[in-house]
């Protein structure tokens, strides 16, 4: 069967015989919102072709990880989300005979071979911007169909993936990511439409959703809760309904027209760049069979909702929520995201407030215990453009990790990478250079560190990316 990326049709379906072949298959996928929907894409088309698995979750493939897998007494491994980028770890396992792996991933690979490899860059295909982890499980899955089958449906939480993964930064989804969204749409679980494309369209009360606004950011109305209701009351429509302020989602289409009218002009007469205010509409992703207001309902906030489950050990809360859990999953799943929403907002606090130190081709902060190893690179991102934090440079971001070791997360600019940077490169080479490892793609990338070795790491990284930047 065709599916919807045919570069990798062949692979794709190769790797699907090898996971009919094994006895019992361990799924072990990323803690993120893309390794997330990557685990519920494998283990829903694992289940209707009738393979029996167990999934598992982990922050870092790292040597002791892939250990602790090869300890297990499963022979097929499935790697989702990661696996590529740790192939000189796993390789030897596989060789041993310890198990064989079959991965679905789209970070950079690192300089090994296995058979069974799904990944977009092999095929020319961009990992970063153009097919996520979620997308590559998305097309093994249409590789598993079981006669009659049909796995489309599991489209909609590709598209979740692949937003939470950055990959709609450029205004919408693109290459074979716009291909998923089409089987989506055609199997009726997504729809696609030009919108505002600011955050929290289904669930922020106007002002807020206003206010809030990070992407685009208008004076006298970002960052500004005053600004933003004595905008909205110039309006010539109700704000409110019942005494509730209402949301985007609650607007008729005429009152959506007349509200991004009012905020283009007042964005014109900020003197708002022509670009930035451009970026204010894009393509939006709405998943139809999802209860309207809710967070589910918009993949954008879909995948924050994924974020706030994993990076607090709770992997399995998030997976729940995947595969239809509406019920304590659900519950459980939106106190986690209050949580997460407050964790992220005095991270960003703190770091506005402590700066980060210039470099000459990179910045950083080390915020040591102030912020969660598993969401400084999330922060780091929010901060760039922010506080005085320049686009111009990438920036790394320190957390401590453990009492031994250091967690590095780098994010840089579509813009930048168009310059010529590569972060997946930078933070190999660099911890590697310090004794730890690293990776993942050209725009955003981690690593783990030894403690103590920061500053050679920013003296390292610092070098590298002037030599790619030169």
């Amino acid at each position: 069967m065709a599916g919807p990326v045919p570069e990798l049709d062949a692979r794709a379906e190769a790797c699907a015989d090898r996971l009919r072949e094994a006895d019992r298959v361990l799924l072990a996928s990323h803690i993120d919102a893309d390794g997330l929907t990557s685990a519920a894409v494998a283990s829903t088309a694992l289940e209707r072709a009738g393979i029996s698995f167990e999934t598992v979750f982990a922050k870092q493939l790292d040597e002791s990880e892939v250990a602790r897998i090869a300890a297990t007494e499963y022979d097929t491994v499935l790697f989702t989300d990661f696996g590529s980028g740790q192939l000189d770890v796993i390789a030897p396992r596989e060789e041993a005979g310890a198990f064989t792996p079959v991965i679905a991933d789209h970070h950079r690979p690192a300089d090994a071979e296995t058979e069974y490899h799904l990944n977009p860059l092999l095929f020319g295909i961009d990992g970063a911007s153009e097919l996520s982890g979620a997308g590559a499980s998305y097309v093994l899955a249409r590789a598993l169909e079981p006669e009659g089958g049909d796995n489309r449906d599991l489209a909609a939480l590709a598209v979740v993936g692949a937003v939470g993964d950055m990959q709609n930064s450029d205004g919408g989804l693109r290459g074979a990511n716009a291909e998923i969204v089409e089987e989506g749409v055609a199997a009726g679980v997504l729809e696609e439409a030009k919108d505002l494309v600011l955050y929290g369209r289904q669930t922020r009360p106007l002002p807020k959703f206003l206010e809030y606004a990070s992407d685009v950011r208008i004076p006298g109305i970002s960052n500004d809760a005053n600004g933003a209701v004595q905008f909205l009351s110039d309006l010539d429509f109700d704000l409110k309904a019942d005494g509730e302020w209402r949301r985007w989602v609650d607007l008729t289409m005429d009152e959506r027209k007349t509200l991004v009218s009012a905020l283009l002009r007042r964005a014109i007469a900020s003197g708002v760049p022509a670009d930035r205010i451009e970026n204010l509409v894009g393509t939006t992703y709405t998943l139809t069979a999802e209860e309207a207001g809710t967070e589910l309902r918009d993949v954008s906030e879909f995948s924050t909702l994924l974020n706030a489950t994993a990076r607090y050990e709770r992997a399995d809360v998030g997976l729940a929520v995947c595969l239809g859990n509406r019920q304590g999953a659900l519950d459980s799943a939106r106190k986690l995201l209050r949580n997460h929403r407050r964790n992220l907002s005095e991270g960003l606090r703190w770091v506005k407030n402590e700066g980060t130190a210039v470099e000459e081709h990179v910045q950083w902060f080390d915020a040591g215990t102030r912020i969660r190893e598993t969401i400084v690179g999330i922060v780091a991102g929010m901060a760039v453009g922010s506080g005085g934090i320049s686009r111009s440079k990438p920036i790394l971001a320190f957390a401590e990790k453990s009492d031994a070791e250091v967690k590095v997360s780098a994010r840089g600019s579509h813009v930048l990478v168009r310059k010529g940077l590569d972060l997946s490169a930078v933070m190999r080479e660099a911890s590697r250079a310090v004794g730890g490892d690293g990776g993942g793609h050209d725009v955003a990338a981690g690593a783990t560190i030894p403690k103590g070795t920061e500053r050679e790491f920013v003296a390292e990284a610092d070098r590298l990316v002037g030599e790619q930047l030169k």
